[in-house]
């Protein structure tokens, strides 16, 4: 069953595909060891971000693992992962339309067992490696900004940075957006940098209750769970494939 209906992967990746510059075959033997078409590697890192799973468990005999990792970080390298998102969330700013009026920010903490340079100490994991991911979401929960850091690293101070990637992407925000965070945040820095930038500061205070349903800061932490999910998943598939399982 595929991942994501035709009608709706053919147009992206006809998008996709005019964004790729043309590829020089300078090989001898232009026969020489066929390259594996686009589209077919395409398709297959769509079901890797769907289903949230390890390459291998998506390789088959028209494509490999390897393959896959190569030809992302190829994309990756040519910035044309980062031209698809904008248009993809064009797209849907046009199609459906994005809520910016309210937007909700929100850390979360993932596991990272290989490291990495974003990696650092987890505080809730008994020191071990870990990555903190910043996001901001609209009011319906779709990532418009975010940020990766080391795990040990604070929500508050990532605010900022997280905001400069939302309005990167965004561009210029309408006026009077709220931005929803939880107690974590509150200090009079925060308000002063959402102040600075002309945004409404809608912060659960520390020491009253705040139920998470009664606000419109569920919506990040939703998404959070969801991208934690997909992490968790592609983590367990990377434990059984070094098990031998």
């Amino acid at each position: 069953m595929p991942a994501i209906q035709s009608y709706f992967i053919e147009p992206i990746w006809e998008q996709f595909c005019a964004l790729l510059p043309e590829r020089e075959v300078n090989h001898p033997l232009v026969c020489h060891c066929s390259r594996v078409p686009d589209q077919v590697v395409f398709e297959k890192l769509v079901q890797v971000l769907v289903f949230g799973c390890a390459y291998w468990r998506i390789a088959d005999e028209s494509c490999s693992d390897a393959t896959l990792r190569r030809r992302r970080d190829e994309w990756i390298a040519l910035g044309v992962m980062d031209a698809l998102r904008e248009l993809v969330l064009e797209a849907y700013d046009r199609i459906i339309g994005l809520k910016l009026a309210d937007v909700a920010v929100d850390g979360c903490i993932t596991k990272a067992p290989c490291g990495g340079e974003k990696a650092g100490r987890s505080p809730v994991d008994r020191g071990k490696q870990g990555i903190k991911r910043s996001t901001a979401v609209d009011a319906r929960g779709i990532p418009i900004g975010t940020l990766t850091a080391p795990a040990n690293r604070h929500d508050s101070p990532l605010l900022t940075e997280t905001l400069d990637a939302m309005t990167e992407t965004l561009g210029e925000l309408p006026e009077q957006v709220s931005v929803h965070l939880d107690r974590g945040y509150d200090s009079k820095a925060t308000r002063e940098r959402l102040e600075e930038r002309g945004l409404l500061a809608e912060i659960a205070q520390k020491g009253k209750p705040a139920p998470l349903m009664t606000t419109k800061r569920w919506v990040v932490e939703r998404t959070s769970s969801w991208q934690a999910k997909l992490a968790h998943k592609k983590l367990s598939w990377y434990r059984k494939a070094q098990a031998g399982d």
